[in-house]
């Protein structure tokens, strides 16, 4: 596989490496590594392929361990922990040569047809995406982010992964994991005193701190497109031990609560 990648289904394209082994490759990235929300994607993907097409994910967990490599393949081994008759249970490892870079969790669900109650809502009239300045930092994402408050912290942007996908739900699903590690990092360093002022030189942050995604979790409510603009509405809860936690929600352009998104953070200032 090619180590530039610039297009999704490409990106989800793992190759077999044996029993409940695949193997991913990424492209480099402006900060330079991997990008979280890709190894959670593709260790989702890597799940799915050790599941049966009625089984749908509504929920996964993840610790980031290190950072990865963008040179080197992704090795994801997938242990398949229980086969139930509704829901079933995968835990995934991502490795590089350093060792495991990720750590994840998911659990997949039999639909069933039950009671259907949303009570998160969009509350606010948000500006459309074709209103908003683009704010790309590669191919595969596109962002049409709002400005930022700062008290409280919340950041919100319309994001949407890009070329177009099929309706396949299992890409579909794997878009919204790859796009769930963008913004909660904007929303939970907004609760720092030194974000206080937002600047709109994209410098200023980096010079100001280091930082990474520790730990995330999705919690899928309802089939959606990722391929397509969706609201990511996230709140800082706040920053304790040079940590932060951002919890958000995923919205259709209609409405429709698709995800909730929760992920912590590290944030340190820069000594020098």
């Amino acid at each position: 596989m090619p180590y530039d990648v610039t297009d999704f289904a490409t990106l989800m394209n793992l190759e077999s490496h044996g029993p409940d082994v695949y193997v991913g490759v990424g492209p480099s990235y402006p900060w330079g590594g991997l990008y979280g929300g890709q190894i959670v994607a593709q260790a989702l993907r890597a799940a799915y392929e050790t599941v049966e097409p009625d089984r749908h994910v509504h929920s996964l967990h993840a610790y980031f361990i290190r950072g990865g490599d963008s040179n080197e393949p992704i090795r994801f081994e997938v242990d398949r922990i229980r086969n139930g008759r509704s829901f079933v249970t995968r835990r995934v490892v991502a490795r590089q040569s350093s060792g495991p870079i990720l750590n994840l969790s998911a659990s997949f669900q039999v639909r069933e047809d039950a009671v259907d109650v949303q009570e998160r809502m969009m509350t606010e009239d948000l500006p459309s995406p074709a209103d908003l300045k683009a704010d790309d930092w590669g191919p595969i994402l596109q962002r049409r982010p709002m400005r930022p408050e700062t008290r409280p912290a919340r950041a919100k942007s319309w994001l949407r992964v890009t070329p177009p996908l099929s309706d396949d739900p299992v890409l579909q699903a794997c878009a919204l994991a790859y796009s769930s590690d963008d913004y909660p990092t904007e929303a939970a360093s907004y609760s720092h005193p030194k974000r206080l002022n937002p600047s709109d030189d994209p410098g200023e942050y980096d010079r100001t701190f280091v930082g990474a995604s520790l730990d995330h979790a999705i919690w899928f409510h309802r089939p959606g497109r990722f391929d397509d603009w969706v609201l990511h509405d996230f709140r800082g809860h706040g920053l304790t031990g040079a940590r932060g936690l951002a919890i958000g929600e995923v919205f259709s352009q209609t409405g429709v609560h698709l995800a909730t998104i929760a992920q912590e953070i590290l944030l340190r200032e820069k000594t020098r």
